[in-house]
């Protein structure tokens, strides 16, 4: 009998880290099911959702983790970082330290996930400008620093979340197909959201 997973061209894990409070379940509600709640309880340990998009045709099951980002769960949540195909670090822009956390944060990618991992660094709430206190430019020096790409968010009105998983996977399959042996020369370079997606399921389109 055929697995679930014969069913996917490509399954990714991918991990959601940064500092506790930065919206990493807000981002992660609203890319799965379309939906933000104010006032969710920060994530104990680590949870799990999954989303089905399509890619250039390819189907690609989405299996993102949720991560806690108190210290104490550290040594727990880094256990789930081996076999990550992407990594999204976040942090709030009204939260200087959230922020000065990110170096650490990519420290930890480094030293518990695999050498091919991708990262997006993504500054989350940029709905609240009047409370800022880390500026996008900083964000953006940060990433070229280390070579990732950066985004800003809001889960609250559905600012770049779509956008944060789109690049983060148009990255992860435009590399493999790079790397990958074919007579079919290369993919496309960028993709987007269809503008009807489906509940369950995204079809990320070129035009």
């Amino acid at each position: 009998m055929a697995k679930a997973e014969d069913n996917f061209d490509h399954i990714f894990k991918i991990l959601i880290i940064g500092n506790s409070g930065v919206g990493k379940t807000s981002c992660l509600l609203r890319f799965t099911n379309d939906s933000f709640k104010s006032g969710v309880l920060p994530t104990t340990g680590i949870d799990f959702r999954s989303k089905v998009v399509v890619w250039n045709g390819k189907q690609v099951h989405l299996q993102i983790w949720d991560t806690a980002g108190q210290e104490r769960y550290k040594t727990i949540t880094t256990a789930y970082y081996r076999g990550a195909a992407g990594f999204i670090i976040m942090y709030d822009i009204r939260n200087e330290s959230s922020f000065q956390a990110v170096q650490d944060w990519l420290t930890q990618v480094e030293a518990h996930s695999g050498p091919d991992a991708e990262i997006i660094l993504v500054g989350n709430m940029n709905d609240m400008e009047k409370d800022r206190e880390v500026a996008s430019e900083r964000g953006k020096q940060l990433a070229e620093k280390f070579g990732i790409e950066f985004l800003e968010t809001s889960a609250k009105h559905n600012i770049n979340v779509e956008r944060v998983f789109e690049r983060l996977v148009d990255i992860i399959l435009t590399k493999m197909s790079e790397s990958s042996e074919t007579v079919d020369g290369p993919e496309p370079a960028t993709v987007k959201l269809s503008d009807n997606p489906a509940t369950t399921q995204i079809d990320w389109c070129y035009c």
